[in-house]
């Protein structure tokens, strides 16, 4: 990722780049087809950012993902 995209999901989220870089970490080491460690990955999410995920949400976000259907230009988003 580069410096501008980080610098804009810093001002969107108030994470700085660290934690940032260390949810990548742990990321990259997880199974995405794994409803727990999803589960415990937006929970992370929702505590770093100070935002409630519903029950409702949570569901859709791992939907999502288990049926590869993450859009791939994440940058449009942010």
């Amino acid at each position: 990722m580069n410096d501008n995209l980080f610098k804009r999901i810093e001002e969107k989220t108030k994470v700085d780049r660290d934690t940032i870089v260390s949810l990548a970490r742990k990321l990259q080491n997880g199974n995405y087809k794994d409803e727990n460690v999803l589960r415990e990955i937006i929970h992370e999410l929702s505590d770093i950012t100070g935002k409630d995920v519903s029950r409702e949400k949570e569901e859709k976000i791992i939907n999502t993902i288990i049926n590869d259907k993450v859009p791939k230009d994440i940058e449009k988003y942010v």
